[in-house]
Formats: C-alpha cells, structure tokens, sequence
C-alpha cells in the first residue's frame, strides 16, 4: 500500500472523480433552481404555491397535538444548564411515535408525511435546540432515512420496528482527518473470506447521537474498483449495533451551544458486521450519504424557521411592553425596522422551507434547492436571532435563568444564539454549500465549454466541443438577452417582484457565462465570483418561494396581509441582489487573497504581540 493509500490522501483529481461517481441523476422532475442559473424563470414549476393536504393535517393532528403538549412541560433550560435530557423526556418521545413519524406504519411508525415531519421539527427547534438535534439526527440522517431509500425488504423489517419504537439513531461519515472531502476517508471495512462478515476499523469524529445511539450507519472505505484503467475509490455505508464488541466512545464533545447534544468521537477496532447489513451495495456508500444528507437537509431549514417565530413572538410581545422616552420602543424608528425585517423574513424562511418539502414530495430534483434553503434559511436566521437579542438590549443577553431568578419573564434569547450558530456549519458548512451549488449551477457550461478553454485540450478536442456546444449556445445566448413576455398578471402588487425575478435569472445565466468565458477553468478558484453568484441565486429562490406562497394565501386563504411581508422582503432581497452583481468580480479579491497568504507565511505575526 502506497504512503498515500495510508493516510488516506488523494489528488485533487481523484477527489473529484469520487464525488463526480457519486452524484445523483435521474429525477421525476428538473430542478427549479437550476434552471434559474441558467437562466430560465419556470413559474408553474411552483405556482400556485402547493397546499396543504388536508388528510394528512388531520392524520398528524393527534401526534402534533401530543407533541405540543409533551413540549409545554418540558424544561429546555435546565438541559441546557445539566447539558444532558432526561431518559424520562426521551421515553416521553418515545411512546408518541416522535421517532418514528415517518415510519410507515407497517413498520410500526405513525406513516406521515415529510410535511409533517419538518411541521414537528419546526416545534420542537422553538423549544430546545438540543432536543431537535436528538431527534432530527435520528431520523434525518440516521438509519431510517438511508434504509428506507435503499434497504432491503428484510433490512426494513429488521430495523425499522426497532426505530420506530424509540431506538436513536445515528450517522457516522466525519473523520478526524476527513470533513468535506469523503475521497480522503480511512476507516476501512474488509470483507472475510467466507462472505458473511465485514470488518471495520477506524474513527469517526462528530457524530451526533454517537453517544446515545442504539444503530448508526457507518460510511467505510472498501476495496479499490478499476474503472477505465485507474483504481477508484469505494465508500461503502453498514448498519452497525452501537453495543458491538469493538465499538468504542473515546470523547463526548461539548460546544458553544446545543449543551446537551449526543455528540462523540468513536473508534471502531474489528468491529465484526454482517454482511447482510451492508446497504446497498459495495462502492454506494457516498452516493447514498449524498442522497441522505438532500432530504436531511429539510429539517434544518424548517427548524430554523421555527426558532424565528418563536423570537419574533417574543420581541413583538417586548417591543409593545417596553416604553423608553415616551413610548414602545417598538414605536422608534431603529427598533420598528428591526421588528419589520424579522416579520418579513420570518415569512421568507418558512416558505422557503415549505416550497422545498412540496418539491420534494413531488419528486423533483431538490439537490440545489435543498441546499440553498439550508444555506438561506440558516445565514438569514442567524442575524434574525442577532437582531432580536439586540431588541431586548441586556435581557437579551441575560440567560433565562437568571432573568427567572429576578423575577422577569425567562425569554431564552441568548440560549436560542448559541444553539442557532451550529445550523451554519451542521449537515454541510455555508461555505461547502456554496461550492455545491456553485459546482452544479455552472455544470452544464463546464460539460459544454470546458473543453473549448481548457489547456489541456488539443485543437481537435477544442473544436469538436465548439461544434458540439453551437447548437445550444445560438439559441441560449440570445433568449438571455430578450425582454420577457409574461406580465404575472395574477400575482398583483407582487407582479412587479416576479418579473424581476425573471429578468433578473437572465442576468444571472448571462454573468455566469461571462465569467466561464473570462475565467475559463480558473473559474472554480475564483470561489468568491461563484459564491456571489450562489447568493444571487439563492436570493432569487427565496423571492420566488415568497411570492408563490404569498399569493396563494391572499387568493385562498383570505389572507391578504401574506402579500405585505413577501413585498417588504422583495424590496430589501432586490436590494441585495444589486449589491451582489456589483460585486460580481471582486475588484479586492486578488489583494484580499494576497494578504491572507502573506499572513499564512507569517508576515504579519507582529499584529499578535503585546496580550
């Protein structure tokens, strides 16, 4: 085995080739936001805004309604003091079906939909951080979710009952050398000779509910496969028993917020697995922990939106109670802009969350929406929280114990900031989900372009990628820069956002061709055009998520002040989406870029004398 083999390193190349196997392609339905990158406003691939189902609400009715009633008694301050919740509340959990909702009930689970999963989820993230994690983990990225998009009949029978009576689960890809990067992955599974078993050996870092789990889905590295003539890499996912002999919990990590999260780094020393446990198949391993971690990534979306109606509820409750020179302090102009964009994005991050699940269940592509809500609705709702402890002044940077403790309401202000700034890094950090959607926003110009510019292509292959590209690229070009047709007549005072939503696509697909062109394939180092460009994007599937929602709630549901919020929060993502494209190109990105290097090497290390 090579030096590289051993550490688990690979080339930049390698890496991409593993990702590149692993990607998921075939959908029922495209993608909404990749089509706007490149371009295309489809409306009617989300207008009218989906409903609700009204069988379903009230088949999730009895759970939420105990859910509700379980979570009034439960005390999220003193998890967060003791940093650990109590079997009891756990057992509590249990006997609802809270970690089996979306079990069909075959399997014993409450069958409901992934609409009343992240419904549930929403509650739970407005009470305690810690316990939407517990919860969240289990079933999100846990064993539940990857068996039931690949198990075996015998698999499910096997373990599904087990889960939905209450059994935690967890999933175990990190490594303490391995984030982002699964190519690099060293824990390895080795088959026996006789077939039956796997063995595993290896650790994994941050693996939340590691240390509280019953079953986990461990991500191995198994046997190289050739394909056209070079060694691949194989990652492979197992069901693993938490309690088999070799299974080993060296550390319980603690951290900035979510006291009392089950999170844990594990060591796995000839772990002995079935071989019937392997999901999948050899080598799908990433591919399933990339399917897995898409639809995992509703939940955080949903949870956050939770928390902001939580902290809008208690600053819209203040703000009218407070009085300071005379009147509410909600009634001064610095605090009502505040109290005004948190009501507006709060809206904003609930339909973005919604119109994510509808798609999904509708079995639409939702890689890149998916995504974006998980970046969007995390960033958006972190400098909510922030403005919301600023609105509460020293209360709300008083912990809720110690407001008790005088007398005053224990609004958890500074618990919810704490537990928020993980949702930045959990499940994918921001800036790994910019390079995700950046890497699929451009893919159809790379598959077309690339070898038209890069270096390494001969003048044939250069040519014969122009013949191939014209085609698309003589019609594409053009349509980017013709006006559109449609007025979005039935969209009202929202008709003038919607519009700018497609014009403003157009611009986009437009900026990313001029700077595939200008970059060619030095494009995907200039992470900070691609992410400025993402945040267009993303902005633009927030706007579109808000005003589909809102028009239908003005239209159906007679309720017209939907389309105030969705208009105040057009006006300032417009804003933003200015800046942005003024931006575009960074003109302070290479000498940034220059001085973080020249403080690397170490240039500046007197900046950090004199404390």
């Amino acid at each position: 085995m090579s030096p590289a083999s051993k550490t688990g390193a690979v080339s930049a190349d390698e890496a991409r080739d593993v990702a590149e196997a692993a990607r998921e392609t075939e959908w029922e339905r495209p993608s909404f936001v990749r089509r706007l990158f490149l371009g295309a406003f489809d409306i009617s691939h989300i207008h009218p805004h989906p409903e609700d189902d009204p069988a379903e609400a009230a088949r999730a009715k009895p759970f939420l309604d105990a859910l509700g009633m379980f979570l009034a008694g439960y005390d999220a301050d003193e998890v967060d003091r003791t940093g650990s919740i109590k079997e009891a509340d756990v057992q509590r959990l249990r006997e609802i079906g809270a970690f089996g909702i979306k079990i069909p009930k075959e399997y014993g689970g409450l069958g409901l939909s992934i609409r009343s999963y992240i419904d549930a989820l929403a509650m739970i993230s407005a009470k305690c951080g810690s316990l939407s994690a517990l919860v969240s983990a289990s079933q999100s990225i846990g064993v539940p979710q990857p068996l039931s998009l690949v198990g075996t009949e015998e698999q499910k029978k096997r373990f599904l009952p087990r889960i939905a009576k209450g059994a935690i689960t967890a999933f175990a890809l990190t490594e303490p050398g391995v984030g982002s990067d699964p190519a690099n992955m060293v824990t390895t599974a080795t088959l026996s000779d006789d077939g039956k078993t796997w063995t595993i050996n290896g650790e994994k870092l941050w693996c939340t509910n590691g240390t509280r789990c019953e079953l986990m889905v461990v991500m191995a590295r198994t046997p190289d496969r050739i394909v056209n003539g070079k060694a691949r890499r194989q990652i492979s996912a197992f069901i693993v028993e938490a309690n088999a002999p070799g299974v080993e919990i060296l550390h319980h990590s603690r951290f900035m917020g979510l006291k009392a999260l089950e999170n844990g780094w594990l060591k796995f020393t000839n772990v002995t697995v079935p071989a019937e446990n392997l999901l999948w198949g050899e080598g799908k391993g990433l591919k399933l922990a990339l399917m897995t971690l898409n639809t995992g990534r509703l939940t955080i979306p949903a949870g956050v939106a939770g928390s902001a109606k939580a902290a809008l509820g208690w600053v819209r409750v203040w703000a009218q109670e407070r009085v300071q020179w005379g009147q509410p302090v909600g009634r001064h102009d610095a605090i009502a802009q505040k109290i005004a964009r948190m009501a507006a994005n709060t809206f904003a991050l609930e339909s973005v969350a919604l119109l994510t699940c509808a798609l999904y269940e509708q079995g639409a592509d939702i890689r890149l929406e998916a995504a974006i809500a998980k970046l969007w609705n995390t960033e958006t709702a972190w400098h909510l929280t922030d403005d919301a402890l600023q609105i509460r002044g020293g209360r709300g940077y008083e912990t809720a114990d110690s407001l008790r403790a005088r007398g005053e309401p224990a609004i958890p202000v500074e618990r919810m900031m704490r537990d928020s700034r993980i949702n930045l890094i959990f499940e994918g950090s921001s800036e790994i989900m910019r390079l995700f959607i950046a890497r699929e926003a451009v893919d159809k110009h790379f598959a077309l372009a690339f070898p038209i510019v890069s270096p390494k292509s001969t003048m044939g292959q250069r040519l014969s990628a122009a013949m191939k590209a014209a085609p698309f690229y003589l019609t594409w070009y053009p349509r980017m820069w013709m006006p559109g047709l449609q007025a979005f007549g039935e969209f009202g005072r929202l008709a003038t956002h919607v519009r700018f939503i497609a014009r403003t696509a157009r611009k986009l697909g437009r900026a990313l061709f001029h700077a595939m062109v200008r970059f060619g394939p030095g494009l995907e180092k200039r992470q900070m055009v691609l992410f400025r460009a993402v945040d267009i994007g993303a902005e633009l599937y927030a706007m579109s998520a808000a005003c589909s929602r809102a028009q239908m709630l003005a239209t159906k549901h007679a309720q017209p002040e939907a389309v105030e919020l969705a208009d105040a929060f057009c006006r300032e993502s417009r804003d933003r989406v200015a800046q942005l494209f003024n931006a575009l190109y960074g003109p302070h990105d290479t000498a940034m870029y220059r001085l973080a290097v020249d403080v690397l090497d170490g240039k500046h290390t007197w900046l950090e004398r004199g404390i």
